[in-house]
Formats: structure tokens, C-alpha cells, sequence
């Protein structure tokens, strides 16, 4: 690693859940490689997706609110690298740019917090949310209940709860766990409430050309969870699955397999498709085929929410 230059920088978003993740990575790769303290340097970028908390994502750009700036860094070379949540990372990514690792998935699932469990939300109530996942989701289990626009990071949600704005929100179990909010909130089963695509996992971009760099950071890759995310990743992509489109998938090692499971849904949950396949770790083909068998079975309603 000598063609390395020293202090690396590390780009993230300022978000408390962002940083947290930022260190993790930079301690992670200081450990394995048994670098200096001071041989990564995190460097703040302030994203459009930080500074319009009154929209929803969907309605204002997509995820790419959450990479633009940090690509634009790449590109400028104001950062080497950048750490992102994996869900929040477009499933068409500029070619010049590749995802060099992931860290080890964290717990998928999602919390609700406000009630004890789904059947114990009062009639009627609202839950508090963007993601038109979760409120598909919700809406599917409880129909009487409705939806109110919540954005922001873990404290402003979880304030706006407390402010009487919903009567429970949703929030990623993982994020919680990485704040030290472990105690917050009733965890979901994936087999009542199937998790976004890639929920859970942190990445960890550069650009292709810088091979040094590329190198160093797969030291830190945990293989399993870049393939598991990897299929979820092509799911997305073969769906044609934008922000505004209500999709649910999870992959699990499965001895030498993956375990895909996913489900699309119309925006208030009333209808939803979903289906399995067993897979090897890269084939993409089975992907490809659980894809087209959910949106073969779609009426054209739902399937207009995708483009693949």
C-alpha cells in the first residue's frame, strides 16, 4: 500500500448515525491494515437529502439526494472514499464510481416505536414515515391506518413522535443499535415486516481507477453480506425499483446458497406479490427470474410504480 497518501479522506454525511458509521469504517481499516490514528481524516458533506427535511425523498430527487455531493467529492477528489448506508445508495451508480466493501450487515429488521406491536397501534392511528415500504407494509396489516410524512435523523423523528405528530413511527434497527439506542422500540420479524433492500449494511465507495485504494479497502469486505446485498442490489435493478416504488427483499446465506426473499406492493398495501429463490453467491439470473415473476403477477397498476 506505499502508493497510498496519507491522511486518506473519508466522506460522509453529518448525520450522528452517518459519523458513527464513518468511524467504523475508519476504525475497521486502521485495525486490519495497523495504520497511524491519524492516517484517515473524516471529511462532512453536506447533501441535499440533509438540508429538505419537508418532502418526501421520492418527491424531490431520490436517493441520489443522499450521493450527489459525495460524488461530486469523489470525482473533485476532495475525498478518496465515502461510507453510506446501503439503502440509501441508487441502484445505478455512475460507472467511474464502484462499491469496494461492506461492512458486516447489521440486525435488518425494523422497530416500531409508540406501540407494543402492530395490533396494539390505536384504531385509526397514524403512523410516522417516508419510506413508501413501511407505509405500504402498515397499510397492509392494519387499513384503518393512515400515514404522516416524517423525515430527518433518529432524535428528530423520535421527537416529532413525542410531540403527538403520530402515534408510532418506524425506525431501522440497526441505525438504533449503532447510536447505543438499542433500548428503543419493539423489533419487527422479518417474517411479519420484510426490510428494504440492503438495510443494514454500510458501504464504502472510491473510484474504479484507484486500484491502491480498492485494494485496501476489500481487506475489510465481509464477503456474505456483500453478497446478499449485492443480489438484493439486483433485484432493484431489474424491477426498474425507484424511491417511489414500495419493494421489500432480504438475502441470507443458506449454507453455500443465498436465500432471496422480496414482495412488491401497491402504495396502500392492498395488494402485494412476493416469492423466494435459492441462489449462488453472483447469480444474478435467479434474481432476474424472482423479479419478473412478481411483476408477471402485478396488475398493471402496481407494475406501472416499475420500470423493469
Amino acid at each position: 500500500m506505499t502508493s497510498l497518501s496519507f491522511p486518506l479522506k473519508l466522506g460522509t454525511r453529518g448525520s450522528p448515525l452517518a459519523l458513527t458509521q464513518a468511524h467504523m469504517v475508519r476504525d475497521a481499516l486502521i485495525a486490519t491494515h495497523g495504520w497511524a490514528d491519524n492516517a484517515i481524516e473524516i471529511v462532512i458533506v453536506k447533501t441535499t437529502g440533509d438540508k429538505v427535511q419537508d418532502r418526501a425523498l421520492a418527491d424531490i430527487g431520490g436517493k441520489a439526494l443522499w450521493t450527489k455531493e459525495l460524488d461530486i467529492a469523489l470525482f473533485d477528489g476532495r475525498i478518496d472514499f465515502a461510507v453510506h448506508s446501503m439503502k440509501d445508495v441508487e441502484t445505478i451508480r455512475p460507472p467511474e464510481i464502484v462499491i469496494a466493501a461492506m461492512l458486516e450487515r447489521a440486525d435488518v429488521r425494523d422497530r416500531l416505536i409508540g406501540a407494543d406491536s402492530l395490533a396494539a397501534i390505536p384504531q385509526n392511528g397514524r403512523v410516522g414515515t417516508s419510506s413508501p415500504r413501511r407505509s405500504a407494509q402498515m397499510r397492509r396489516a392494519r387499513a384503518d391506518l393512515s400515514v404522516v410524512l416524517f423525515r430527518g435523523n433518529v432524535d428528530t423523528r423520535l421527537n416529532r413522535l413525542a410531540e403527538g405528530e403520530a402515534e408510532v413511527t418506524l425506525l431501522a434497527a440497526a441505525g438504533l443499535d449503532r447510536l447505543g439506542r438499542d433500548d428503543v422500540g419493539h423489533a419487527i420479524p422479518v417474517e411479519t415486516m420484510l426490510p428494504a433492500p440492503s438495510q443494514g449494511a454500510v458501504g464504502i465507495e472510491c473510484l474504479g481507477a484507484r486500484a491502491d485504494l480498492r485494494a485496501a479497502i476489500d481487506a475489510i469486505c465481509h464477503a456474505d453480506t456483500f453478497a446478499c446485498v449485492m443480489a438484493e442490489r439486483a433485484l432493484l435493478e431489474k424491477l426498474g425499483a425507484d424511491c417511489h416504488a414500495p419493494v421489500a427483499a432480504l438475502a441470507v446465506r443458506a449454507g453455500d446458497d443465498l436465500w432471496l426473499r422480496a414482495e412488491i406492493l401497491s402504495m396502500d398495501g392492498a395488494e402485494q406479490h412476493g416469492g423466494e429463490t435459492r441462489l449462488a453467491p453472483g447469480d444474478h439470473a435467479a434474481v432476474y427470474a424472482l423479479a419478473e415473476s412478481l411483476l408477471d403477477r402485478a396488475s398493471p397498476a402496481l407494475r406501472s410504480l416499475f420500470t423493469g
